[in-house]
């Protein structure tokens, strides 16, 4: 099955390069061009100008200028042993203080074909085409993929606080309050214990589908220019690996505006929705979250429709049944997903938003914040939101496992991982 390894991790040199907080950065698909600018201010060598590269006419080339600058001064250091990094994140939801903890590890490259790391989710061809070039450029990982592993007895989790009791190698806490630390395991030991709990398992992507796709079209780049052999490091992606239960797991929703539709008339979408849905008609927003997250306990599904000026709409599915009439050629774990019923039941039927539209936001704003997706409507950018319930981790493994995939922005994991506290140099052996 999931083939890891430990790996000589590329690291900053913070005698060099200054304080760790100020050299790392969040996930660079959510990083505004202000934001990417002001690391920079902050710290010269912030990971940003190797992860979204900006400068110069062949920004991809200049990135790894960069890189073989910053090595050749120091600035970033390979591991003198192969080590396996325990990564905590620390972090509040409300009132609730969590953590959630796994390891970075170099992880074997498979098809998805071969049922042994499996996607969730659809991707764009853009942003593979972007993260091809940068790896084509700096033969690097600067950032990990996110996946999940099923271990009933928790026999990882149980090594893993172990061997982090300790005080951890790298610690911060960044701008929005998450603290990160940083542990590296270089016990051969230990280290031979945790690849061999892998051996029977598949790995379920939860986060970084794009960079996946991308680490197996350069792994066959490499191959097909004699750059690399079956074995060697472009065989393999760096990735965070967290157990499926693990208490600290948070999967936000990602809420659906629309916009733009033409003939876009509230009570004929409501006349038609009523042959799906128990409609009940509500006044103020303020209990709409706790009214959906009652229901989802009860295992319904059910979405807030908003219209604007705190008139909303609670829609409750009549019957499951509906899906498996609509959409006969998939699993029941497919059917049964919140989002598979909203764009089947009324973004497809009653909209006629169809897929295409829909992965290219023609018609659709995704947002992960509740406040956006009511301040949208009022302010007049949309003509309506519909606020969703998350998806169930288990419903991930379930689709997965079918050999599916959920509609893009099914979810959201909470919190991101922070970017530069540890590299993978394909370079290295």
């Amino acid at each position: 099955m999931a083939v890891i390894k430990a790996f000589k991790g590329m690291r900053y040199n913070t005698a060099k390069a200054g304080e760790i907080s100020s050299l790392c950065c969040p996930p660079y698909d959510i990083i505004s061009e202000q934001e990417r600018l002001a690391f920079i201010k902050e710290n010269e060598y912030n990971i940003i100008r190797l992860e979204l590269p900006k400068e110069g006419e062949n920004p991809y080339a200049c990135a790894s200028d960069i890189l073989k600058m910053w090595q050749d001064k120091g600035i970033l250091k390979i591991e003198d042993k192969p080590a396996i990094y325990i990564y905590e994140e620390e972090f509040s939801v409300g009132n609730t203080q969590k953590s959630i903890k796994g390891i970075i590890a170099r992880v074997q490259l498979e098809e998805f074909s071969k049922g042994i790391i499996l996607p969730h989710e659809f991707t764009l061809s853009k942003a593979k085409e972007d993260r091809l070039n940068l790896m084509k450029a700096t033969n690097c990982n600067f950032s990990q993929i996110y996946a999940l592993y099923m271990d009933e007895r928790h026999t990882t989790l149980a090594t893993i606080d172990e061997q982090s009791k300790a005080k951890a190698d790298l610690e911060f806490t960044d701008e929005t309050g998450v603290t990160h630390r940083l542990w590296i395991e270089t016990d051969e030991e230990i280290i031979a214990k945790l690849v061999a709990d892998f051996a029977d398992r598949k790995l379920y992507i939860a986060d970084g589908h794009h960079r996946y796709e991308t680490a197996l079209n350069y792994r066959n780049y490499c191959r097909e220019n004699g750059i690399s052999k079956p074995g060697d490091p472009q065989d393999f992606q760096m990735i965070y690996l967290v157990d499926m239960e693990h208490p600290g797991l948070v999967v936000f929703p990602t809420h659906r505006l629309v916009r733009d539709l033409p003939n876009f008339d509230k009570e004929a979408v409501l006349e038609k929705c009523s042959e799906f849905f128990y409609i009940d008609e509500k006044e103020g927003t303020d209990t709409m979250e706790e009214d959906l997250k009652k229901l989802y306990d009860e295992g319904k599904k059910a979405f807030g429709f908003y219209c604007g000026k705190g008139e909303w709409f609670l829609l409750t599915l009549k019957n499951i049944d509906f899906m498996s009439q609509m959409l006969p050629n998939v699993s029941k774990a497919s059917q049964s997903l919140d989002v598979s019923v909203l764009h089947t039941l009324i973004l497809e039927k009653i909209f006629g938003i169809d897929k295409e539209n829909m992965a290219k936001q023609v018609n659709l704003t995704y947002t992960k914040f509740f406040t956006e997706a009511i301040d949208g409507v009022d302010k007049g950018e949309f003509q309506c939101s519909f606020v969703l319930n998350p998806t169930r981790v288990t419903e991930i493994r379930d689709v997965a496992a079918a050999g599916e995939k959920m509609p893009q922005k099914s979810t959201y994991f909470y919190p991101k991982m922070i970017t530069g506290m540890v590299m993978n140099n394909l370079g290295v052996d």
